[in-house]
């Protein structure tokens, strides 16, 4: 049984969204913006956002969360249109939980229902977890650039994903 709850995020998340980041800064996990406006405006109220969904413990604590945007032209991973954009950041003090396992299944879930046909995980070349985990739920590779590697998970009824393109 799992000692938190997944729930999607609202806008008073924030705070323990950017937590989450502050937490993977101070780990050396993550370089960019943490704060609590950025927090806001680019997991939970961002205008391509499908998705935001948080883990919390018995406390409320956000343990983790996970975005999932609509990729439209111009995106900055180089996304194909319509697909979906995913990011996952759990916080260093609660992995290997299966934090990120139940978050992508409310994911997927929603995923199914918004009828995108595929989701790119974008991942920085040198960060093996974040690798390893999206290889764990059945992301493949489908293309190498800047330093990144992009994997894809087919969005189906099958429990498991594919290589979309």
């Amino acid at each position: 049984m799992n000692d938190f709850v997944i729930r999607t995020a609202s806008r008073s998340d924030a705070e323990g969204v950017a937590a989450v980041l502050q937490e993977l800064v101070a780990a050396g996990k993550r370089s960019k913006s943490s704060d609590v406006d950025f927090a806001a405006s680019h997991y939970i109220t961002h205008p391509d956002q499908i998705v935001c969904t948080v883990a919390l413990d018995a406390g409320s604590r956000v343990l983790g969360f996970q975005s999932l945007k609509r990729a439209v032209g111009g995106n900055p991973y180089g996304a194909p249109v319509g697909w979906g954009v995913i990011g996952t950041h759990i916080r260093p003090s609660a992995a290997r939980r299966g934090i990120g396992r139940a978050l992508f299944q409310n994911t997927l879930t929603v995923a199914r229902a918004s009828g995108i046909p595929a989701i790119d995980a974008t991942i920085s070349a040198s960060n093996a977890e974040g690798l390893a985990y999206y290889d764990a739920i059945g992301f493949v590779d489908y293309r190498q650039h800047g330093g990144a590697v992009s994997k894809a998970f087919a969005v189906s009824n099958q429990p498991r994903g594919c290589a979309a393109g």
